[in-house]
Parts: C-alpha cells; structure tokens; sequence
C-alpha cells in the first residue's frame, strides 16, 4: 500500500473513556491527539496508524490490506510492547505512559501531556542565549531521563530538538520513542527504521541486525548539541558517509564555546560507532568535566540553578 493520509479520529470522540479534543500531530507512524479524560485531565494519546500499511479515510477503524495485515499486527504487537515497556519508566525527564489499549483494529498509548515549548522552538527564538552554561546543564538533565531508558533495554532513536520538551518550569523531557518502528522491521523490510536526516546515525540507514544500540542515540544528542548552536543540524550521515562535509561546528557559532565542547560534539558525531561515546553514562561524565579557561568559572557557577533561570525571556 503506498503512503497516504489518514484521516483522525473526529474532535468529540470519546475513546475508552478519553474525549478526543484535536489532533497535536501526525506522522507516517502514529497520529498524536490532545484528549481529556473524565475529570478533564489532559492527555497526549498516540494512535498506531502506519500510513503505508493502514487507511481510514471515514468513521473511526482503521482497514488493512489482506497482503499488510501480518505487517501490520507485527507492528501492533511491538506498539503494545513499547508501550508497556515504557509504562514500567518513571522519570521526571521521561514522558511519562498512563496507559495503552487496543480499539479500532489498532492500538493507543495515553501520555502524559506536557506543557512547555519545544527544544526546537526555543532554537528558533532563543539560540543566542544557548550559552554552554545552558547547554551543559539542559543535557546532563536529559542523559537521566535517557540512562533510565536505557537501562530498561529501550533505545529512542528519534532524539532530535522536536522531541525534547521544555516544561514551564524548564525541565526536559524525552517525547515519542521511536523504539517500536526498529522493531517492526524484525519480520519483514515493508516497515524500514523511520529517521530524521541530519539527527540519525549511519547506522540507523544501514539497519543491521545487532548494530544499533546506546551509541546511536549518542549520535543524535550529538547533531542535536550541534543543532543548538548552528541553528542548522549536521549533513546527513548518509550523505557524510560518501562525501563528509559536515561544516565545522566552531564557524558556525554565535558565541564563545569552550573547545572541549567542540570536541564532544564531534566525538558524538563519529562516523563510526565505536568512535563515540558509549552510553549516556559516558556522554553525561564528559558534559560535568570543567572546560579549561574563562568558561570555567561561569558555567559551574550556573550548573545547579534552574534552566528557565538561564533565559533572559
């Protein structure tokens, strides 16, 4: 079934016992809806909804193909399983999973809905006053979310600054794992790895079984890093891997950055895996090592103060 748009659930829905308000975002995987429950709680609720294998083009239940429908609950399966993997982590830098059931001849997972700005939004309004102070302290926050997930067998493999919210109160947190698409491709190549240009690793277009793991996320924090102070994401792994072009970080600044943490970022952003730092663990270690010189003194005084404490506005 070639891609296509799918059509979402109607504004007023109630669906197991959540009234459907509007949709928050869509994607050739899921369908994302802002939805109250019966006191009037908000909840993000994510809908399985593979545009290439599934189609609702009118009521609420989602049609399949009869040559999609194995690919398709394979992939159910996994959503169902991602969901109840992660509704075992709890963790203020995690988004949190309330719940996760089957309707409609597919599956939902009921979110915690987080009120803030996107890490992306802020780039886009506020890059200027990403000092390393900031940065430092926005990714030692976010390596404990990403450890605890980590360590519950899970990789993101999506991490980029559309999926890292900020709250109100400055807090990150970790949105819309991308965990369950991998998976899909177990049984079958019809569902490849969903990936974003410039925030996935090489290894993420190449897809070999036993290749991914921690260090690929470490990439995307990487590119991610390098996003916050380009404003730009890094060239494509892909397209690095023919011919690596990728600008060096340090011309694009707008501002002072220590080299040490010019040298995480491409440490991060290593072609080859092994060349990378490992796990979160070791990514966070290197991000409280103090940089040499000026820069010293103001980011370790600033470490332990809120991060909405470190915008101006």
């Amino acid at each position: 079934m070639p891609q296509q748009v799918n059509q979402p659930l109607p504004a007023g829905y109630v669906l197991n016992g959540y009234r459907i308000e509007k949709p928050l975002s869509s994607g050739g995987f899921s369908i994302v809806y802002l939805a109250r429950d019966e006191s009037g709680t908000p909840f993000a609720i994510k809908e399985y909804l593979p545009s290439s294998l599934a189609l609702r083009t009118e009521g609420v239940e989602v049609k399949n193909t009869e040559e999609e429908l194995s690919v398709f609950r394979h992939g159910l399966k996994c959503f169902f399983e991602e969901g109840r993997a992660l509704a075992m982590i709890s963790h203020p830098n995690v988004v949190r999973v309330e719940n996760f059931f089957r309707a409609n001849e597919t599956c939902y997972m009921v979110m915690q809905y987080v009120r803030g700005r996107t890490l992306q939004f802020h780039i886009q309004r506020n890059r200027h006053e990403f000092t390393e102070a900031f940065i430092r302290r926005l990714f030692i926050h976010l390596m404990n979310g990403l450890r605890e997930v980590h360590s519950n067998k899970l990789l993101h493999l999506d991490i980029k600054p559309a999926n890292i919210f900020l709250t109100m109160e400055g807090r990150p947190v970790l949105l819309d794992f991308g965990a369950a698409r991998i998976t899909l491709s177990d049984e079958q190549s019809k569902l490849k790895p969903m990936y974003t240009a410039g925030f996935a690793a090489p290894e993420h277009y190449r897809f070999v079984p036993g290749e991914l793991g921690p260090w690929a996320d470490i990439y995307s924090l990487g590119a991610t890093i390098y996003t916050c102070i380009a404003g730009t994401p890094p060239q494509a792994a892909d397209q690095r891997e023919k011919k690596d072009q990728m600008i060096p970080l340090k011309t694009l600044a707008r501002q002072y950055y220590s080299e040490e943490l010019y040298q995480l970022v491409n440490d991060c952003l290593a072609l080859d895996h092994l060349q990378r730092p490992q796990t979160a663990f070791d990514l966070q270690k290197r991000l409280m090592e103090e940089p040499q010189g000026d820069l010293k003194r103001s980011i370790f005084e600033t470490i332990n103060k809120p991060l909405s404490k470190l915008f101006s506005r």
